[in-house]
């Protein structure tokens, strides 16, 4: 929802910071870099039980992702390249701060770990579905729980020192995201007239050719008179 109403405006607004990035030299591929650090070093504060300033450390993990694109704008250099680098890299982030969290909550009820865990497991699951929608030309953008969702709420469980109750709700929210996407994408793809594969449009080919050969070949036969 947040990456829908909230992200265009946010680059907007951060356009002049952009800028001024790219006039200093910074490129694209630089912020989803720092980006990725800062979520490895936010891992590591929160796995060592830093979560005040791991709050920040989600701040600097977060921004360049919406600076690289403004970034890649005024740079000329925007492209499928740069944007399944950043995707590549959203997702080690994601798993590093999950992992992160895991660390964090095996020091009381370790079975509490597997919770981020699956909030891990889910949300690679949500982008996987987005990923693979996308190959076959349907749609699978959209549901409560993306990834700019997550990041927020697990910034107000690092701030309030609630995880645990945070990562149930993300839990169940990055499930209902997963279902929903699953049921667009079936739906879409319900709705499409199955088209024949190229094998079968090959030999579809090769038949109808055939055919026609036999046909022009009796066309030639010459016609031999007789009595009956």
């Amino acid at each position: 929802m947040l990456d829908r109403r909230w992200r265009a405006k946010a680059e907007q607004a951060l356009e002049p910071v952009g800028k001024g990035l790219h006039t200093l030299g910074v490129s694209a591929d630089l912020l989803t870099v720092f980006g990725l650090v800062a979520a490895a070093g936010t891992g590591l504060l929160i796995a060592n039980g830093n979560l005040l300033l791991a709050v920040f450390g989600l701040l600097f993990t977060g921004l360049p992702d919406v600076l690289d694109g403004s970034v890649a704008r005024q740079s000329g250099t925007a492209g499928r390249r740069g944007a399944f680098f950043d995707s590549v890299c959203d997702r080690v982030a994601d798993a590093l701060l999950l992992g992160g969290v895991a660390w964090h909550l095996t020091g009381g009820d370790g079975e509490l770990a597997v919770l981020a865990l699956a909030v891990l497991a889910v949300s690679m699951l949500v982008s996987y579905e987005r990923a693979k929608a996308e190959s076959l030309g349907l749609n699978a953008r959209g549901g409560v729980m993306e990834r700019a969702e997550r990041l927020v709420l697990l910034g107000v469980g690092l701030a309030f020192n609630i995880l645990v109750p945070v990562l149930w709700i993300m839990l169940a929210l990055t499930a209902l995201t997963a279902i929903h996407r699953f049921v667009m994408v079936w739906r879409q793809a319900t709705n499409e007239e199955p088209t024949p594969s190229a094998a079968t449009r090959e030999r579809r080919s090769h038949r109808l050719r055939s055919f026609r050969g036999r046909a022009a070949r009796a066309r030639r036969l010459p016609r031999v008179s007789g009595r009956r």
